[in-house]
């Protein structure tokens, strides 16, 4: 581990951990996760921005200076169900942009408590629809619930019989709102930066009282038979190990090819660190040639 993430993970448990975990206001956290965005995350050069309508859910496309086309990644940003947007997220999936030259976009989704589950699903497959048969097709990923998001819309696309991504990708998904795996409490102290001790109250305003342990909610319950490649991610010390590698061998057991990369004591959802640490920029140049596989299948 890099002297950087060591530092950022001392910073992160001396004062974003205790935030997380004392928080009582969503908006009030939504305000603060976006300003941190412009002030600390910075796009690549020449990045251009576009805001787009997906069927009336509102999106935000990168489109990297140097474009080659081929397919879209379709992104869905983490937060805990209750936090963040297209713009908190833009500048690290920029760079995912940049080293594959392809256009990423960003898209919006309900947050809870205002709008609970299944409310990001159903805009996430919203917006998903009409994406259309984009040419060379679809990348889809996200970080943390976004990665779980993005899980239960993979399960959702094949339920329905749409045109599947070519692959799919999560950073620390979010698979299991059971928190029933061993991680979740025996990682609770090593995790830099997840509060453990508030999954009660997030499950509480994002089911708002439906079952865990729907897929569509606990995409490590769903169903992936016919599923394209995945690339997966966690560190050992996050709470969300097991969310990671459960989902992992679910997905193994139903035929589907999967890439799980467990690294060491590194942040939650740590690609997400671009310009801070160097661990980003590797797993963000991994995924990037996992990608490329996929762009010439």
């Amino acid at each position: 581990m890099s002297r950087r993430a060591r530092l950022l993970n001392a910073w992160l448990r001396r004062f974003e951990k205790p935030r997380l975990a004392r928080a009582e206001d969503p908006v009030k956290l939504r305000r603060q996760m976006e300003l941190s965005a412009r002030i600390f995350l910075r796009a690549p050069r020449g990045t251009r921005f576009d805001r787009i309508d997906l069927s009336g859910i509102e999106a935000v496309q990168a489109v990297p200076r140097r474009h080659s086309g081929g397919p879209v990644i379709f992104y869905l940003h983490g937060g805990g169900f209750i936090l963040g947007s297209p713009h908190t997220h833009r500048a690290p999936v920029a760079h995912l942009a940049a080293l594959t030259g392809l256009r990423a976009i960003l898209t919006r989704y309900r947050l809870a408590p205002e709008a609970p589950f299944p409310a990001a699903l159903e805009d996430a497959m919203q917006a998903y629809r009409a994406l259309g048969d984009p040419p060379g097709g679809v990348i889809l990923g996200g970080d943390s619930a976004g990665g779980g998001l993005a899980l239960a819309l993979l399960a959702r696309i094949l339920a329905e019989g749409l045109r599947p991504p070519l692959g799919t990708f999560g950073f620390s998904p979010f698979t299991d709102l059971t928190f029933s795996g061993a991680s979740f409490t025996a990682n609770a102290k090593a995790d830099p930066m997840l509060p453990a001790q508030r999954a009660a109250d997030l499950a509480r305003m994002y089911l708002n009282g439906a079952d865990p342990r729907d897929p569509r909610a606990s995409p490590l319950f769903a169903d992936f038979t016919g599923a394209g490649p995945v690339w997966i991610t966690a560190a050992r010390t996050e709470i969300l190990l097991d969310d990671a590698r459960r989902i992992a061998d679910r997905l193994m057991a139903q035929g589907v090819d999967v890439t799980c990369v467990i690294e060491g004591d590194l942040p939650h959802a740590w690609p997400m660190f671009q310009g801070y640490i160097p661990e980003a920029r590797q797993s963000m140049v991994e995924l990037a040639a996992w990608i490329s596989t996929l762009s010439r299948l």
